[in-house]
């Protein structure tokens, strides 16, 4: 006779077959966001390696980020928090605990958060996040408790590329280095996968693109995690991190990113989608209303749409569009709105995109002890771009976004060339523009 998934009450074949079901209606794993909601859980404030382009040291709603958290839940209050979301978009289509640190290293409020929500909503479809150290050990604690869609973060299947990726891996009482630590933290990835699959969950890779690290190694990434029964995979963007040991690795563009997920197409399904959540979002995937939430934002306002009215003029011709670009050279966008000392300033016109000057503005963030109490700074800063349709940032957090769309300064975000950006966001304002057009 099969063995049952788990505590689940299923047998694999039959568990897989349910949850992949969920996965319709899952914002990442469905092939869209679409108009699907999640709420993020932050109940897992503990990690157990440590990355070489993670800090977790940030918990302002100005760091738009994974490890980002505005605060901790225990149990109790991820309930509340979930209740409070079913009340203002109905109850969410996923329930996912993603940090700020590794769900599976803390356990026991993982546990607990799951069960009080299952007692109150029993249809909730559950996903974590993990680095994947201890999914062997929780594999079947996960089935039992119902988790349908796991993500595991693998950025590397040679541990002589992984060495460079992880400072450290505390396993057991034991820290591990070096070939040690990645050899360790790869054995337990695979492994886990594999048994997750084996009970019908359903699983996602996370890969992260580190130019001149692991780039010319995500094919391989990719088939090794297919060969232990992954569903997908979704390459990532290294969100470069002030701090962190990577803070100064080179970009990658939003066009190479996309040929290496085309490239990797063929082992995979891929995610195309991925906004690199925070621990504590909450909403669809475009529309994150976790700031409204944690400040009292205006009922029936969301973030970065508020009010936002494009600068221009409709008509047969197009009219100028500035945009302000947070670059710290001019040519890539690759500064968060909060650490940025300057802002480009280009000028769209009928498809062409011209440099017009760099503006300096006051720096807007310092870390979790210094943006909390801004106005001044952000209403300097609303100043110096109030002639911009638009500003485009590769990181910005709620707080700021919603308030530049009270000023009719649409924020975008974008990790591409700045002509590219400038033309992207250019001809979303002209879009919206002619559909606001009676």
């Amino acid at each position: 006779m099969p063995e049952s998934a788990g505590g689940s009450g299923l047998f694999p074949d039959a568990a897989k077959a349910a949850n992949l079901l969920k996965s319709l209606t899952h914002p990442c794993f469905s092939g869209c966001g679409g108009k699907h909601t999640r709420v993020h859980l932050p109940v897992a404030p503990d990690c157990n390696i440590q990355c070489n382009y993670c800090v977790r040291k940030f918990d302002c709603p100005n760091e738009s980020r994974p490890g980002v958290s505005t605060g901790i839940l225990n149990p109790e209050e991820a309930l509340d928090r979930y209740r409070v979301v079913a009340g203002r978009i109905g109850r969410p289509d996923v329930v996912g605990i993603a940090g700020p640190g590794d769900a599976l290293a803390n356990f026991k409020a993982l546990k607990e958060t799951i069960s009080l929500i299952r007692a109150e909503a029993p249809g909730t479809v559950f996903c974590i996040s993990t680095n994947g150290l201890l999914l062997p050990l929780y594999a079947e604690d996960l089935a039992s408790l119902g988790v349908s869609h796991v993500t595991v973060t693998v950025n590397a299947v040679d541990p002589a590329v992984g060495r460079r990726i992880y400072r450290h891996v505390n396993f057991q009482g034991r820290r591990y280095t070096g070939l040690g630590g990645a050899e360790l933290l790869l054995r337990h990835q695979l492994e886990g996968i594999r048994r997750i699959r084996a009970l019908g969950l359903v699983c996602k890779i996370n890969i992260v693109m580190l130019m001149g690290l692991n780039d010319g190694h995500i094919p391989a990434v990719v088939e090794a995690a297919k060969e232990q029964g992954a569903d997908l995979s979704n390459i990532m963007q290294l969100i470069p991190v002030k701090g962190s040991f990577f803070e100064h690795l080179p970009l990658v563009s939003r066009r190479e990113i996309m040929m290496m997920r085309k490239k990797c197409e063929s082992i995979l399904p891929q995610m195309y989608h991925c906004r690199q959540c925070r621990a504590d979002a909450a909403g669809t995937l475009d529309q994150d209303i976790s700031y409204t939430l944690n400040s009292g934002a205006p009922e029936g306002r969301e973030a970065g749409t508020g009010g936002c009215v494009p600068k221009f003029a409709s008509g047969p011709e197009e009219a100028p569009l500035r945009f302000a670009a947070a670059s710290s050279k001019g040519y890539v966008v690759d500064q968060h709105f909060g650490h940025a000392l300057g802002f480009y300033i280009y000028e769209y016109r009928n498809g062409q995109v011209s440099l017009l000057e760099r503006r300096d503005i006051p720096q807007y963030c310092f870390g979790s002890e210094g943006c909390h109490d801004h106005e001044a700074v952000f209403e300097a800063i609303a100043k110096i771009v109030g002639d911009c349709a638009g500003l485009i940032v590769m990181r910005i957090g709620e707080v700021p976004r919603f308030m530049l769309a009270e000023r009719g300064i649409k924020v975008f975000m974008s990790y591409n060339y700045v002509s590219d950006a400038v033309k992207a966001a250019a001809a979303e304002l002209i879009e919206a523009g002619k559909a606001a057009v009676p």
